[in-house]
């Protein structure tokens, strides 16, 4: 547990899913941060909570006890060969976006994945979202390149730049 601010950072748990699960279907539904297009449901949000652990953290943002946000580690993929990659994720309420929460979270799943022996972590982060890019830039990462016009959201068709920060 990690206190910050008006914050208490700690691990995810079954008690945060709902908090977790309505921050990305708000992001689904009124942004471009996922290209994710159909709603999470509670279920979906616990199996996936089930496929993280030490290696791969969920860490969660409570203002009392409402989740202001969450960040994660996720496999790259399933294949052995990537065990020690991880891709980032983080998201936070629109009520407490600009407080350095997200960066706080960035940094706690950093450090425990670390800690777990991931080498490298990645990030996609989709065009017009030159906050994350900076955010990602203050942590270490580093640019890798510009996937070009790779997502369809909203009618548009949208770049993804993509990130990595070795370990």
């Amino acid at each position: 547990m990690v206190s910050f601010d008006q914050y208490i950072l700690l691990p995810a748990t079954e008690e945060h899913i709902e908090g977790i699960t309505s921050i990305y279907n708000d992001a689904i539904e009124n942004g471009i941060a996922t290209f994710d297009t159909e709603q999470k449901s509670l279920n979906n949000r616990r199996e996936w909570l089930q496929q993280h652990g030490p290696k791969y953290p969920v860490w969660v943002a409570l203002a009392c006890t409402e989740v202001a946000g969450w960040a994660s580690l996720s496999r790259w993929s399933d294949r052995c060969a990537y065990d020690n990659t991880a891709e980032i994720s983080v998201y936070i309420h629109p009520e407490h976006q600009g407080k350095g929460l997200g960066k706080q979270l960035m940094k706690a799943v950093l450090e425990q994945g670390k800690q777990h022996g991931l080498h490298t972590v990645l990030s996609r982060i989709t065009e017009g979202n030159d906050k994350s890019i900076y955010l990602h830039q203050e942590l270490g990462f580093n640019l890798v390149g510009v996937l070009k016009e790779v997502g369809t959201k909203f009618g548009r068709t949208l770049d993804v730049t993509m990130m990595q920060k070795m370990l």
